[in-house]
């Protein structure tokens, strides 16, 4: 009889000991193939965005200028008085990209005219000219933070926003004193540097 029951135990114990390899290996074969279906190929796609221009450098400077009204301001024309630049964003890559941009503009040391006397107006020029920012005050522009665009910190910002597809764009920029300026006795000097920051939107 205790053999009987001995021999029970030992199947029940086989039995058991082979449901739970079955088992075991049931969930890890279940596992395995979860894992190799649905696969999904990630494309990483990247822009690029460069500015060109046509003058010996990237900027505009005032000197010894006079203060004028944004009228005359808007009107200005040639060397000195306008700054004509060109940004290009390149869309390269499969899938949806957008490119965030921003169009800068810093002061260089040599400055000593303060920026609540300078204005500044930005137009497109693929669009005969239209206004983009209106005559604006450089104290008053908003400054770059930490954002997408890839800018610095601290940078005044002239335009900014997002491409989406291969672009080019013309620019003008035009600077002068503002008209509540009141002329001193010594030589005043401005000049802004202007720069194109971009970075491919995180997809």
């Amino acid at each position: 009889m205790k053999n009987e029951d001995n021999s029970k135990q030992v199947l029940l114990s086989v039995l058991g000991v082979a449901i739970l390899v079955v088992a075991v290996v049931g969930v890890s074969f279940a596992a395995f193939s979860f894992s190799k279906t649905g696969q999904v190929t990630n494309t990483i796609t990247t822009g690029t965005i460069s500015m060109s221009y046509s003058e010996p450098e990237n900027g505009i400077t005032l000197t010894e200028a006079l203060p004028m009204d944004d009228e005359t301001g808007k009107t200005l024309q040639g060397e000195n008085n306008t700054f004509d630049f060109t940004v290009t964003a390149t869309i390269k890559g499969s899938g949806k990209t957008t490119i965030n941009y921003a169009i800068t503009a810093v002061t260089t040391p040599a400055t000593n005219l303060n920026d609540d006397y300078v204005k500044v107006y930005l137009t497109d020029m693929d669009s005969s000219d239209s206004q983009i920012l209106a005559p604006t005050v450089v104290s008053s522009l908003r400054k770059t933070t930490s954002d997408d665009s890839g800018a610095p910190d601290g940078q005044y910002i002239l335009e900014s926003g997002t491409f989406d597809a291969t672009t080019t764009n013309s620019y003008r920029l035009r600077m002068w004193v503002a008209d509540n300026f009141s002329v001193g006795q010594s030589s005043e000097t401005y000049t802004l540097k202007v720069n194109v920051y971009g970075a491919a939107d995180a997809q």
